[in-house]
């Protein structure tokens, strides 16, 4: 997995969110985030975001952590847009403020199943590997035209650090 440290400014989200926890995702019975990615691909959401920065460029973000990637917090996905003016009432924003992340590239590989890897291996570096301590603010996921075959995908994971 390739890894680059990056500056990243502020930008804003819309999409469909829910409050969740890594243990809950374990269990099929328990986990949010996989029907939320299929109600959000289902019911075409994107198409419903105006404002789009870049249209089709699906992210995935977690933020407002309870404490860090043990405990809860909101997962939302959606796209970029310019402005929060006129969205509909059913949907979320979320500003992700200005940070340093470690951006993780994935190999190429079946989707979810490179992401989890990458996820997996994230989550057993150290603050060294990682770049610095992470901040637990907001890290995020990016589906752009390199993720458009889900059985040879490549996606981005940022991570906020310190």
């Amino acid at each position: 997995m390739n890894k680059e440290i990056i500056t990243k400014p502020i930008f804003k989200l819309v999409g469909l969110h829910v409050v969740t926890n890594n243990t809950d995702e374990q269990n099929p019975d328990t986990a949010k985030i996989g029907p939320l990615i299929n109600r959000y691909i289902s019911e075409n959401v994107g198409a419903k975001i105006p404002h789009r920065e870049n249209p089709g460029v699906l992210y995935s973000v977690y933020t407002d952590y309870d404490s860090d990637h043990q405990g809860n917090y909101t997962y939302l996905i959606g796209e970029e847009v310019y402005s929060f003016e006129d969205v509909p009432s059913d949907l979320h924003c979320v500003i992700v403020p200005t940070s340093q992340y470690q951006r993780f590239t994935t190999p190429a590989g079946k989707i979810p199943d490179v992401v989890i890897q990458a996820w997996q291996s994230i989550w057993g570096m150290d603050n060294t590997n990682l770049g610095g301590a992470r901040r637990y603010i907001a890290d995020f996921e990016v589906y752009d035209h390199r993720a458009y075959d889900p059985g040879n995908a490549v996606a981005d994971i940022y991570i906020g650090i310190k």
